[in-house]
C-alpha cells in the first residue's frame, strides 16, 4: 500500500522494489472506464457529401459584416449573394443540387447589400432579411423553385436609421421579429401586422449577437463596448450584465443554452481565441474558459439544443470544431474536429427536423466557399438500423406555442415538441397575411409594400392580358391560314 506506482500503459514501476511489473488486465479495463468520459456524442464524425449533392456556381457575398451569410430549413437553401444595383440573396429547393444557372431567379427587394437572413421557425416558406438600406423584409416563398425574381416582399419593416445588421425570429410566439441595427436600436415586430411592438435602446455601440432564450422571456446580446447583456424586451431593460466575459477587443459572440446559461465566443488581450460559459445569475466567475488557438477569424457559435452541443465555425478557417456542454467539470468537453482544404465564407445549420435519422445524423452544417455550398453531415457511429431513442428526443416543431399578442401580455411557453421517429414531415405552406392596424394609412403605398389583396388583383390582370393576348394571336393565326389556303388552291 505505500508503494508509490509509476504507470506506462500496462507496465508499472515500484519504487520501494525498484523493479517494473505488470497490471491485470481487468485492473486496466476498470482505470480506462473511469479515466474515459462516457459520452453517446463521443465519437460523432463529420463527413462532406458527394460533390454531385453540393450547390456550384453561387457568387457568395463579399460585403465585410460578420454574419452566416446563409439559412437553411428542411425545404429551403438560402445565401446573400453578390449582386450589382442592391442586395439579393438565392433560395434554392434542398434538392436542387448541382450547378446552379447563372440566369437563376434572385429575391431582388433590397436597394442595399443584404446583411443578415433567418428562416422563420414556424413557417418553413417564410423568410426574413436585413440590408444596408435601413429595412427588414419579411418574403413568402412559393414551394416550387422560382421562376422569375421575386422583388415584392410580404411586408416592410421600417424603423431604424442605419444598416440593419441583425434579423431573429422569436422561437415560440408566431409573428415575433427582432432586428437590431448600426443605429444601437434593438426593435420587436408583429410581423402580422408590420408595426414595431416595442425598442431597446440601452446599448452605447455597435451590436454584435443577439440570441433569444428557449422559451423567448430573455435575449443575450454581445456589443462593441465589450459587455454581456441579458436583457427583458417586455420590461425594456437589462437584467444582467457582464463588462469584458473575454479580455480582447475584437467581436464577442454569445447564445443561450437549454439550461439558460450562455456560451460565449471571443479573443484574449493576447488575440488568442477564447470560449467561455456563463450563468447569467452569477457573472462574478465563469462555468468554464478555455483557450484555443491564435486566428483572426470570429468564432460563429451554433447550438444544437437537443443533444447540448456547439459547434464553432470560425470565418476564414477550414475547420468545424465542436464541442459537449454538460453539468460534470469541465462543463465544455473538446469532441472533435472537423477539417477540409478550402477556408469557409459562411455557414448555415439546419434545424434538427430537417436531419436524416436513418443515418443517425445529428446535426447538417452548409459551408460557404468562394462559388459553392458543400453540406456537411455529423453522424454518430451506430450498427443498427433502428430509431436511436438517446440520439433523437423530442425536438421543437414548427408549430408556435403561442401568438404575438400573448407574448406581449407576459406569457411564456416552451416550443412545442414533434417526435422525429418516422422522420420530419413538413406541413403544407401557409399564407402569411399582414393586417394593418391603421387601414387609413398615410403614406404612400409603395410597390414594395403592397398588401396581398392587391398583389392578388395585379396578378389576375396580367393573366386576364394574357388570355387576351393568346386569343388574339389564335385569330390571327386563323386568318394566315385561311390565306395561304385561298392562295395555294390559287396557284393550283
Amino acid at each position: 500500500a505505500t508503494n508509490s506506482l509509476k504507470t506506462h500503459h500496462s507496465v508499472c514501476y515500484s519504487e520501494s522494489s525498484g523493479g517494473f511489473f505488470k497490471l491485470p488486465k481487468t485492473w486496466l479495463r476498470s482505470m480506462s472506464r473511469s479515466i474515459v468520459r462516457q459520452s453517446k456524442f463521443r465519437h460523432v464524425f463529420g463527413q462532406a457529401v458527394k460533390a454531385e449533392q453540393g450547390y456550384d456556381d453561387i457568387r457568395v457575398s463579399k460585403v465585410t459584416w460578420d454574419s452566416s451569410f446563409c439559412a437553411v430549413n428542411p425545404k429551403f437553401l438560402a445565401v446573400i449573394i453578390e449582386s450589382s444595383g442592391g442586395g439579393a440573396f438565392l433560395v434554392l429547393p434542398l434538392s436542387k443540387s448541382g450547378r446552379v444557372d447563372k440566369n437563376y431567379p434572385l429575391v431582388i427587394g433590397h436597394s442595399g447589400p443584404v446583411l443578415d437572413i433567418d428562416w422563420c421557425p414556424h413557417d418553413d416558406n417564410i423568410l426574413a432579411s436585413c440590408s444596408e438600406d435601413c429595412t427588414a423584409m419579411v418574403w413568402q416563398i412559393p414551394d416550387h423553385a422560382l421562376t422569375r425574381p421575386l422583388s415584392d416582399p410580404v411586408v416592410v419593416l421600417e424603423g431604424h436609421s442605419k444598416r440593419v445588421g441583425i434579423v431573429t425570429w422569436h422561437p415560440t410566439a408566431r409573428n415575433i421579429l427582432l432586428t437590431a441595427g448600426s443605429d444601437n436600436l434593438i426593435i420587436v415586430w408583429n410581423v402580422g401586422t408590420g408595426e414595431p411592438l416595442l425598442s431597446m435602446d440601452d446599448h452605447p455601440d455597435l451590436i454584435y449577437s443577439i440570441s433569444w432564450n428557449r422559451n423567448g422571456s430573455l435575449f443575450c446580446t454581445t456589443c462593441k463596448d465589450r459587455r454581456l447583456r441579458v436583457c427583458d424586451p417586455r420590461k425594456r431593460e437589462v437584467v444582467a450584465e457582464r463588462l469584458a466575459p473575454h479580455e480582447g477587443i475584437r467581436p464577442m459572440r454569445a447564445i443561450f443554452t437549454r439550461d439558460g446559461n450562455i456560451f460565449t465566443t471571443g479573443f484574449t488581450r493576447m488575440s488568442q481565441r477564447e470560449l467561455g460559459l456563463w450563468d447569467p445569475t452569477n457573472f462574478e466567475e465563469p462555468i468554464a474558459l478555455l483557450e484555443l488557438d491564435t486566428s483572426n477569424g470570429v468564432l460563429l457559435p451554433y447550438y444544437d439544443a437537443d443533444a447540448n452541443m456547439v459547434y464553432l465555425c470560425g470565418k476564414g478557417d477550414s475547420s468545424i470544431r465542436y464541442f459537449e456542454i454538460t453539468e460534470e467539470p469541465p462543463y465544455v468537453h473538446y469532441l472533435s474536429t472537423f477539417s477540409s482544404k478550402e477556408p469557409q465564407r459562411g455557414m448555415g445549420f439546419m434545424p434538427k427536423r430537417g436531419v436524416d435519422v436513418s443515418k443517425c445524423e445529428i446535426a447538417r452544417l452548409y459551408k460557404l466557399l468562394d462559388k459553392k455550398c458543400e453540406p456537411i453531415t455529423m453522424t454518430v457511429p451506430r450498427k443498427s438500423d433502428l430509431f436511436q431513442d438517446d440520439l433523437y428526443p423530442d425536438t421543437a416543431g414548427p408549430e408556435p406555442a403561442m401568438e404575438a399578442e400573448e407574448w406581449l401580455d407576459g406569457r411564456d411557453e416552451d416550443p412545442i415538441l414533434v417526435s422525429m421517429r418516422d422522420g420530419y414531415v413538413p406541413p403544407k405552406s401557409r399564407e402569411l397575411k399582414v393586417a394593418k392596424k391603421n387601414v387609413l394609412d398615410s403614406r404612400p403605398t409603395t410597390r414594395r409594400s403592397m398588401s396581398t389583396l392587391e398583389t392578388n388583383s395585379l396578378l389576375l390582370e396580367e393573366i386576364q392580358n394574357l388570355k387576351a393576348t393568346v386569343l388574339s394571336q389564335e385569330k390571327r393565326i386563323c386568318d394566315l391560314e385561311n390565306k395561304l389556303s385561298q392562295y395555294t388552291n390559287g396557284t393550283a
